[in-house]
Protein backbone atom coordinates (compact mmCIF):
# COMPACT_ATOMS: atom_id res chain seq x y z
CA UNK A 1 0.00 0.00 0.00
CA UNK A 2 1.25 3.53 -0.67
CA UNK A 3 0.02 7.07 1.41
CA UNK A 4 -0.04 10.10 -0.91
CA UNK A 5 -0.19 13.47 0.43
CA UNK A 6 -0.33 16.67 -1.85
CA UNK A 7 0.64 20.14 -0.72
CA UNK A 8 1.42 23.44 -2.39
CA UNK A 9 -2.21 24.67 -3.75
CA UNK A 10 -3.54 27.85 -2.36
CA UNK A 11 -5.25 30.79 -4.16
CA UNK A 12 -3.43 32.77 -6.90
CA UNK A 13 -4.24 35.58 -9.65
CA UNK A 14 -5.14 34.46 -12.92
CA UNK A 15 -2.15 34.02 -15.15
CA UNK A 16 0.00 33.32 -12.16
CA UNK A 17 1.50 29.82 -11.24
CA UNK A 18 1.53 27.35 -8.69
CA UNK A 19 3.67 23.60 -8.38
CA UNK A 20 2.01 20.70 -6.33
CA UNK A 21 3.82 18.28 -4.76
CA UNK A 22 2.55 14.54 -3.67
CA UNK A 23 4.73 12.85 -1.10
CA UNK A 24 4.80 9.25 -1.12
CA UNK A 25 5.29 6.38 1.47
CA UNK A 26 4.63 3.47 1.61
CA UNK A 27 5.72 0.10 -0.83
CA UNK A 28 8.13 1.08 -3.61
CA UNK A 29 7.06 4.71 -5.38
CA UNK A 30 9.62 4.36 -8.24
CA UNK A 31 6.85 1.48 -9.48
CA UNK A 32 3.90 3.07 -9.50
CA UNK A 33 2.47 5.48 -11.75
CA UNK A 34 0.99 8.38 -10.65
CA UNK A 35 -1.36 10.72 -12.24
CA UNK A 36 -3.28 14.11 -10.78
CA UNK A 37 -7.12 14.71 -11.15
CA UNK A 38 -9.00 18.21 -9.96
CA UNK A 39 -13.06 18.59 -8.95
CA UNK A 40 -14.96 21.36 -9.07
CA UNK A 41 -17.43 22.24 -7.14
CA UNK A 42 -20.65 19.79 -8.07
CA UNK A 43 -18.48 18.63 -11.02
CA UNK A 44 -17.40 15.66 -11.48
CA UNK A 45 -13.64 14.44 -10.67
CA UNK A 46 -11.64 14.50 -13.74
CA UNK A 47 -8.32 13.75 -15.18
CA UNK A 48 -5.00 16.48 -15.21
CA UNK A 49 -2.13 14.24 -16.38
CA UNK A 50 -0.24 11.00 -15.32
CA UNK A 51 3.43 9.87 -15.66
CA UNK A 52 4.75 6.31 -16.14
CA UNK A 53 6.83 4.67 -13.26
CA UNK A 54 9.96 5.47 -15.23
CA UNK A 55 8.66 9.27 -16.44
CA UNK A 56 9.14 8.47 -20.18
CA UNK A 57 5.27 8.58 -20.75
CA UNK A 58 2.93 11.44 -19.82
CA UNK A 59 -0.36 12.22 -20.39
CA UNK A 60 -2.39 15.42 -20.51
CA UNK A 61 -6.08 16.30 -20.38
CA UNK A 62 -6.46 18.52 -23.76
CA UNK A 63 -7.32 21.79 -21.26
CA UNK A 64 -3.87 22.17 -19.66
CA UNK A 65 -1.52 21.01 -22.38
CA UNK A 66 1.26 23.45 -23.24
CA UNK A 67 0.11 24.66 -19.38
CA UNK A 68 0.76 21.68 -16.87
CA UNK A 69 3.56 20.03 -16.30
CA UNK A 70 3.66 16.62 -14.61
CA UNK A 71 7.24 15.48 -13.41
CA UNK A 72 8.83 12.94 -10.65
CA UNK A 73 11.97 12.37 -9.02
CA UNK A 74 11.72 8.39 -7.64
CA UNK A 75 14.98 9.17 -5.71
CA UNK A 76 12.41 11.68 -3.50
CA UNK A 77 9.18 9.50 -3.36
CA UNK A 78 7.32 12.89 -5.04
CA UNK A 79 5.32 13.55 -7.96
CA UNK A 80 4.89 17.28 -9.24
CA UNK A 81 2.59 19.08 -11.44
CA UNK A 82 3.54 22.56 -12.58
CA UNK A 83 0.74 24.98 -12.82
CA UNK A 84 1.55 28.14 -15.39
CA UNK A 85 -1.26 30.37 -16.77
CA UNK A 86 -3.54 29.72 -14.38
CA UNK A 87 -7.18 30.44 -15.03
CA UNK A 88 -10.15 30.90 -13.19
CA UNK A 89 -11.62 27.45 -14.47
CA UNK A 90 -8.58 25.40 -13.34
CA UNK A 91 -10.19 26.05 -9.89
CA UNK A 92 -10.67 23.03 -7.64
CA UNK A 93 -9.47 20.15 -4.99
CA UNK A 94 -6.50 18.86 -6.95
CA UNK A 95 -5.88 14.97 -6.16
CA UNK A 96 -2.60 12.20 -7.00
CA UNK A 97 -3.57 8.71 -7.18
CA UNK A 98 -1.22 6.04 -7.48
CA UNK A 99 -1.57 2.98 -10.20
CA UNK A 100 0.19 -0.31 -9.40
CA UNK A 101 0.54 -1.33 -12.58
CA UNK A 102 3.24 1.61 -13.73
CA UNK A 103 1.26 3.18 -16.50
CA UNK A 104 -0.13 6.76 -17.10
CA UNK A 105 -3.64 6.09 -17.34
CA UNK A 106 -6.46 8.87 -17.86
CA UNK A 107 -9.12 6.95 -15.81
CA UNK A 108 -10.11 7.13 -12.72
CA UNK A 109 -10.70 3.51 -11.95
CA UNK A 110 -7.36 2.47 -12.88
CA UNK A 111 -5.52 4.09 -9.80
CA UNK A 112 -6.03 2.02 -6.60
CA UNK A 113 -4.23 4.65 -4.49
CA UNK A 114 -5.15 8.66 -3.60
CA UNK A 115 -4.60 11.50 -1.59
CA UNK A 116 -6.63 13.64 0.12
CA UNK A 117 -6.22 16.64 -1.83
CA UNK A 118 -5.35 20.56 -2.00
CA UNK A 119 -7.25 23.24 -2.91
CA UNK A 120 -6.79 25.41 -5.91
CA UNK A 121 -8.28 28.49 -6.48
CA UNK A 122 -7.44 31.09 -9.07
CA UNK A 123 -8.75 34.52 -8.98
CA UNK A 124 -9.87 36.57 -11.96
Amino acid sequence: QVQLVESGGGLVQAGGSLRLSCAASGRTFSGYGMGWFRQAQGKEREFVAAISRSGGRTNYADSVKGRFTISRDNAKNTVYLQMNSLRPEDTAVYYCAADFLGGAPTIRSEYQYWGQGTQVTVSS
